[in-house]
């Protein structure tokens, strides 16, 4: 028999985690995509060395999992705790939510990387001619011609890493932040009612998804309204 009562308990319970749900994959994603454009440009306009460090880098935390990069980060930096102190970064490191949204930043840099380098490969050639047959270059023949191209052909596999940023914040619970799965772990540990708390979570996590994709759908739409005329 289904407790409706608990059911709305537990939610009123995990929506006040929400926020900071939130809050970790929109900073962790836009702090990532500014890394990821700088790792694109290390790639293909600065000297080769800088370019493998930053293959090496996208390949490094591509095959690795996020959790044990984000036990690297809380757990292992604080093994260097005197440097870190003469720094004065210390203070930020040993605060779970920096460390949580380094460790995002850095595996979603690596997965955007790659795919804003394949929407910049995607730009015909032609295209790009013909721009500077036109008398386009520089910074407008990449504002007008090279980056609307490129937006196009990234935003949908950038709009999967969204969806999965949202999903991967998740792992900030293990690191004793209070957002949606970590408000869930602590309401099991007090009802140990298990199913009805995680089918609450994942209630919460797919309406938080839902909404970014319609709005992920609206912005294709519209970039691509003069391929629907």
């Amino acid at each position: 028999m289904i407790d409706l009562a608990f059911l709305r308990e537990t939610f009123a319970t995990l929506v006040s985690g929400v926020p900071l749900t939130l809050q970790l994959a929109a900073l962790s994603s836009l702090l990532g995509a500014i890394f990821a454009l700088l790792l694109v440009w290390a790639q293909v306009a600065l000297p080769s060395t800088l370019g493998r460090v930053a293959r090496f880098y996208i390949f490094a935390f591509r095959g690795t999992p996020l959790l044990v990069q984000l036990f690297l980060i809380y757990y292992g930096l604080s093994q260097f705790r005197p440097t870190l102190s003469a720094l004065g970064l210390w203070g930020l490191l040993r605060d779970p939510y920096w460390c949580a949204v380094l460790a995002l930043m850095f595996n979603t840099a690596a997965y955007c990387a790659e795919i804003f380098r394949g929407g910049l490969q995607a730009v015909p050639a032609g295209q790009v001619e013909a721009a500077r047959a036109a008398g386009f270059s520089g910074f407008l023949l990449f504002r007008r011609i090279v980056f609307p191209i490129a937006l196009r052909q990234a935003l949908p596999g950038y709009g999967n890493e969204l969806v999965l940023m949202v999903k991967a914040t998740s792992l900030a619970s293990t690191v004793t932040l209070m957002e949606i799965t970590g408000l869930a772990a602590k309401a099991i540990s007090q009802s140990y009612r298990a199913i009805e708390v995680f089918l609450v979570a994942g209630a919460l996590y797919l309406v938080l998804n839902v909404v970014l994709v319609q709005a992920l759908g609206l912005l294709e739409r519209r970039l691509m309204r003069h391929l629907a005329r």
